[in-house]
């Protein structure tokens, strides 16, 4: 499974973000990293066909995503949006079941032995089981994003694109969260994760995809992408790059006052 992106531009409110970016994305765990209204999220977007590039095109498998109707870009794509609002009275199990949605045809909706069996193994891998009457609106933040990253297995999409799976999580849920998304990457799927923390991205991703105003400032490996070059023309700060074992270190250099 191949998410190609050729020459993409992205607009938001008549404003251009991001231009000229071109990416093959074949699998493995894909981090997407800059700055503060960059274009990250409207990009992610864009890669699940939820908005149109203002020029380029993104395609999965040689196909326009945007040229697939929705439920069959559903059944391929899984985009996982934490902020979106939910129905604080559903339940776990039943939430978790929607996503078996796009593979039945609305008039014939009726849950299968297949789809329970599907739902209760995206429950057990994200520890879920006990919760699977709890209302989502009792849930913690770590304990919510794990619904989230649950809908995403039981979706059974080969492309899964997170936008910000970590944001305001401590770090014990963030670090449980990012090795539910390794191992989703690790099953199969290309995974696409916009994440905020470089020190995240250099631990857990196989490939860091750098982006600035100009567009890609970097892609590659971790160690490869993230250095002290590639983050200055991102975030425009100057920062020292530390190898260490398990990922990289990065830390400001001081400003002369």
């Amino acid at each position: 499974m191949t998410l190609a992106l050729e020459r993409v531009e992205i607009e938001r409110g008549g404003r251009t973000l991001l231009r000229d970016v071109s990416l093959a994305l074949e699998g493995g765990l894909v981090a997407l990293v800059g700055a503060n209204g960059v274009g990250k999220t409207t990009l992610l977007r864009t890669m699940a066909g939820a908005l149109a590039p203002a020029a380029g095109s993104v395609r999965l498998d040689g196909v326009a995503v945007r040229a697939l109707d929705a439920r069959e870009r559903a059944k391929r794509i899984a985009l996982v949006d934490p902020t979106e609002p939910v129905l604080a009275a559903l339940s776990v199990a039943d939430a978790v079941a929607a996503a078996r949605f796009p593979h039945h045809r609305w008039w014939e909706w009726e849950a299968t032995e297949h789809d329970a069996a599907v739902v209760d193994d995206a429950l057990a891998r994200t520890r879920l089981t006990p919760f699977r009457a709890r209302e989502l609106g009792t849930l913690s933040a770590g304990e919510r994003q794990r619904v989230w990253i649950a809908l995403a297995i039981a979706q059974r999409a080969a492309v899964v694109l997170l936008d910000e799976p970590t944001s305001h999580l401590d770090l014990k849920a963030s670090v449980e969260t990012l090795q539910l998304v390794r191992e989703l990457a690790e099953d199969g799927a290309l995974v696409v994760a916009v994440l905020h923390q470089l020190e995240e991205a250099a631990a857990f991703a196989d490939r860091v995809v750098v982006l600035g105003c100009e567009g890609v400032v970097a892609d590659g490996p971790p160690e490869r992408a993230l250095t002290a070059e590639s983050i200055a023309r991102a975030y425009g700060v100057a920062v020292t790059v530390e190898r260490r074992p398990g990922g990289l270190a990065f830390h400001r250099n001081a400003v002369p006052r």
